[in-house]
């Protein structure tokens, strides 16, 4: 369109040269010829220059919409990933993002017999793609459509991939201390569940605590609302229906997540965080979620799983601290238990496992060197150790038919590198250091890469 435009404005100027050459009205040769030829030339000259500006001006814009000279910086609004909060800063209209991870897993197979039964692995694990629509200035659309494992068909040695909504809501905006959002909703606990673009945690696979206790990405269909108190307080709260304790385990509630797929609700949860950033780079936050997970199944008892988490972060200059603390508590652990060992459709059906509460966290520090490098360009370069203490049978229900099984009681080692050539991509190595207090868990190398946009 801009080509045709500009193809068009030097068409007009030229038929404007060569009609008023020709409609010129004679005059005295001797008296004016050389006065006329003089202000003919003029005239050329200045619709020459009016055209050369034309298309100055028009290759300008081209250049601007098509690749703009600088891309604005990425940032988070209320929770959400930087990516993923692009819509946010849109005036109207279509927003479009996304983030993809990938890795390559070498297994170091230090506790078992078989160094085969867990084989090495190339994944492209996620292709993300974030889709906003803002109405006006107080109604805006945000979602996230995950592609997972390339593709959903089956492959020789795997399962297949999945394609699913991670999240999908509608923002109603009415003044900045409270705002309304309904739809497939990120449950607002922890560090990972709602920012999990990989330029922006250190690690290529995600921390355990932040998947085994908090079952990242954890996402039901609900309401609530969220604001800013002041200028340094964020808050969420949600209702949203509640986790399905058909597909609990002793290891975790990951096979609860309802995922908006025609989700059982009856029973409800609420879910609640709040963050305070005192100083620039600190952050000091606490979430809780509460609901009951029978969902009224005959022969079921009332069973609530409530869960809290402590979360802090510190940022200056090249140091980075984070740290999260998150416990579990479940009520009638010992009926559900017997109810789901009973029931042909719970995942620990003729099993001996035992719900139980939980209890995990972590500490990770990581430091850019790459300033003290003495090189020229700008980019980043952070060592960083985590450590992490989980377990998921952290207090099992007393008599002879509950045992605590020990291979659910883990610390681990995590440590490696995170290099930014931009401030939205990361190569990432790093390993990992198992250490169960019952039984073996291989360690793992990881070679990874993510990018945000």
């Amino acid at each position: 369109m801009l080509d045709k435009i500009l193809r068009l404005g030097c068409g007009l100027v030229v038929s404007m040269s060569v009609a008023v050459v020709a409609t010129a009205p004679p005059v005295a040769a001797d008296q004016h010829e050389e006065d006329r030829a003089l202000a003919e030339q003029d005239r050329i000259r200045a619709l020459e220059e009016k055209v050369e500006l034309l298309t100055s001006e028009l290759a300008k814009v081209k250049e601007e919409v098509v690749v703009p000279d600088e891309l604005p910086p990425l940032e988070s609004y209320q929770g959400l990933g930087p990516a993923a909060s692009k819509i946010y800063s849109v005036t109207r209209g279509l927003s479009i993002g996304g983030y993809a991870e990938a890795y390559y897993r070498r297994n170091v197979d230090d506790e078992s017999e078989d160094p085969g039964d867990d084989p090495d692995r190339t994944d492209a694990l996620r292709t993300v793609i974030y889709v906003g629509y803002k109405f006006n200035d107080w109604l805006t659309w945000n979602s996230e459509f995950e592609f997972e494992h390339a593709t959903t068909s089956s492959t020789p040695d795997s399962s297949g991939g999945s394609v699913s909504a991670e999240f999908a809501f509608l923002d109603m905006n009415y003044r900045p201390e409270l705002n309304f959002r309904a739809g497939l909703l990120l449950v607002p606990v922890g560090f990972i569940n709602e920012i999990h673009e990989s330029p922006y945690f250190h690690g290529t696979i995600r921390p355990q605590v932040e998947q085994q206790i908090i079952p990242t990405t954890w996402r039901e269909n609900g309401a609530g609302i969220f604001g800013t108190l002041g200028e340094n307080v964020e808050y969420r709260a949600y209702v949203t229906a509640s986790l399905d304790g058909l597909g609990a385990t002793a290891s975790n509630y990951r096979g609860s997540r309802q995922k908006g797929n025609r989700e059982r609700a009856e029973d409800l949860a609420v879910s609640v965080r709040i963050d305070w950033t005192p100083f620039a780079g600190a952050l000091f936050g606490a979430s809780m979620y509460t609901g009951e997970i029978d969902h009224d199944r005959p022969g079921y008892p009332d069973a609530r799983l409530t869960l809290y988490e402590l979360h802090a972060q510190y940022r200056s200059g090249g140091l980075e601290l984070r740290g999260l603390f998150v416990q579990s508590f479940l009520s009638n652990a010992a009926d559900l238990t017997r109810a789901l060992r009973a029931d042909p459709d719970s995942r620990i059906f003729g099993t001996d496992q035992t719900l139980s509460d939980h209890l995990g966290g972590y500490a990770e520090v990581a430091y850019d060197i790459w300033p003290h490098l003495g090189l020229d360009r700008d980019y980043y370069l952070a060592p960083f150790f985590r450590f992490e203490y989980y377990n998921t049978q952290w207090d099992t229900p007393s008599g002879p038919e509950f045992s605590e099984d020990g291979t659910n009681e883990i610390r681990l080692y995590h440590m490696g590198l995170s290099f930014k050539p931009h401030p939205q991509v990361v190569l990432k190595l790093d390993y990992r250091n198992f250490r169960p207090v019952k039984g073996g868990k291989s360690d793992d190398l990881h070679l990874g890469v993510g990018v945000a946009f």
